[in-house]
């Protein structure tokens, strides 16, 4: 799929490098690290979007028929970007510090108008005197709009067997 922005640059999904998955996923990292999460929320598409993260027993759950720790679709996460940006965020009021660590990026084929993409991810949480470290892997769904790559989907499987060393999971990995 080759989406023209407004500019008149085509992005076309099977040319897509590396790299520029790279700079997106770092953008993204670094505007969660910052808690703009407005900013963060301006890197999705428009429409049917999904931010999920399974239970740790369950990494392939499906959120129709499993339990799963989050399940966001587009009005889900503005809601949850509006609730971490006040004051009523209790667990995140005063916000955590995050370092949020991206690597082994990898790219699939384009399908259908979107790249699928890994990346493995480290998510260190800073609060109250305490660390936390969240690992795992990110399965996102990338579409061109506008000639941009924007987010369709993020699955944030952990690779950790219990969130009791971390405690619980009020940010966005």
């Amino acid at each position: 799929m080759t989406a023209v922005s407004d500019r008149g640059v085509e992005l076309d999904l099977a040319t897509v490098t590396r790299p520029t998955v790279e700079d997106l996923l770092y953008r993204e990292a670094a505007l969660l690290d910052d808690w703009d999460l407005d900013g963060w929320l301006r890197l999705w598409a428009a429409g049917p979007t999904r931010y999920v993260v399974p239970c740790n027993d369950t990494p392939d759950g499906d959120p129709a028929n499993d339990l799963v720790l989050i399940d966001d679709d587009e009005l889900r996460m503005r809601l949850r970007v509006e609730r971490l940006n006040s004051r009523k965020a209790h667990r995140e009021y005063p916000h955590s510090r995050t370092n949020h660590q991206i690597y082994n990026v990898m790219l699939a084929p384009a399908r259908d108008g979107e790249l699928p993409v890994t990346a493995s991810f480290t998510v260190w949480r800073f609060r109250g005197g305490k660390a936390s470290s969240y690992v795992g892997r990110h399965y996102y769904r990338l579409v061109a709009v506008d000639g941009e790559l924007r987010i369709r989907a993020k699955r944030a499987v952990l690779d950790m067997t219990e969130l009791r060393p971390a405690g619980d999971l009020a940010i966005i990995l």
